[in-house]
């Protein structure tokens, strides 16, 4: 029988409360400056994908929800932060760096990205690790693609991400004693980055991705924790050994280098064998739950890669 869990999981509980102290007196003094902006909704354009088989039937998390209910540390440790807070991020011009263990090493301008892959609709679950989880409808292509344009090594195992560092456009980067070391960085296996469910996305709900939903690039791993996908990716780097990922490093009892949703591998601090799907009707007690399902429900195109690892270590 399920064990109910408190519907809200709040910052101080998801984030080591040395870091979430700290972030929220930095934040505190940037909110008196910054005032409450409207973010990036307002410089969203529309933007159309292929369509693909990639669906799962479950009813979409409405467009609301998704973009003013995040996680995006660089703007504020709270949920409403992103979408208060990223008013002053500018998402153009924008380059991103490739490079690393590659042939041919490259900068790649957003707007070279867009007229050089075929954008995609792509509707995937996304599984936070507090918890909580959406159905969203992202505009992206298949990293692999990009991967192909730059032609990586033989000797590339790894890839890794970094997220852009500006402290003016994004308060949660700046004061002094920051807990987290910026920029944000994550990685995969260079055999996850390939596989065709992962994407850099571009949009979501037919539109470009509104900066607190991590404009103009972010990665989306459907079969992973959400804070695998990081955002505002500036620079991807091919490496031959496994590379740092921000999380990891700062709980790395809690939060594993692989991320992969398992409901049989609980947090140190709560269960995640259920969870709650934002935007859906609220229950008794504050939100219905439902079974969370192992890789996200992705099992059948992701599990081969983990053949013969164990998951409970490897988490």
């Amino acid at each position: 029988m399920a064990v109910f869990r408190p519907p809200h999981i709040p910052a101080s509980e998801i984030t080591p409360q040395g870091v979430y102290l700290s972030r929220r007196t930095l934040m505190g003094a940037a909110a008196g400056t910054l005032g409450l902006a409207i973010a990036g909704d307002a410089l969203a354009a529309p933007l159309t994908g292929k369509p693909t088989a990639y669906k799962v039937p479950d009813k979409l998390t409405p467009k609301k929800d998704v973009t003013t209910y995040n996680n995006f540390y660089e703007f504020g440790t709270d949920k409403s932060d992103p979408a208060n807070n990223s008013g002053k991020f500018k998402p153009t011009p924008w380059t991103v760096e490739i490079g690393g263990l590659v042939a041919k090493p490259q900068k790649i301008s957003i707007e070279d990205i867009m007229s050089s892959f075929t954008m995609e609709d792509r509707i995937y679950r996304m599984r936070c690790v507090e918890a909580w989880s959406m159905v969203i409808p992202w505009i992206g292509f298949p990293l692999s693609a990009l991967l192909d344009k730059v032609e990586p090594l033989g000797s590339a195992k790894y890839v890794a991400f970094e997220t852009v560092v500006r402290p003016d456009e994004m308060p949660g980067q700046s004061g002094f004693f920051q807990s987290i070391n910026w920029p944000y960085v994550d990685g995969l296996r260079l055999d996850e980055a390939r596989n065709p469910l992962t994407i850099l996305a571009t949009g979501l709900y037919g539109e470009t991705l509104p900066n607190q939903n991590g404009a103009p690039l972010r990665l989306v791993v459907p079969w992973k924790y959400g804070f695998k996908g990081i955002k505002s990716i500036v620079k991807i780097t091919l490496t031959e050994k496994q590379p740092p990922c921000t999380w990891n490093i700062l709980a790395p009892n809690e939060y594993g280098f692989y991320a992969n949703v398992n409901p049989k591998v609980d947090h140190p601090r709560w269960s995640q064998a259920t969870e709650r799907r934002i935007g859906e009707s609220a229950g008794l007690f504050g939100g219905a739950r439902i079974d969370t399902l192992p890789f996200n429900g992705y099992g059948e195109q992701v599990a081969s890669l983990y053949k013969g690892m164990d998951l409970t270590k490897f988490y």
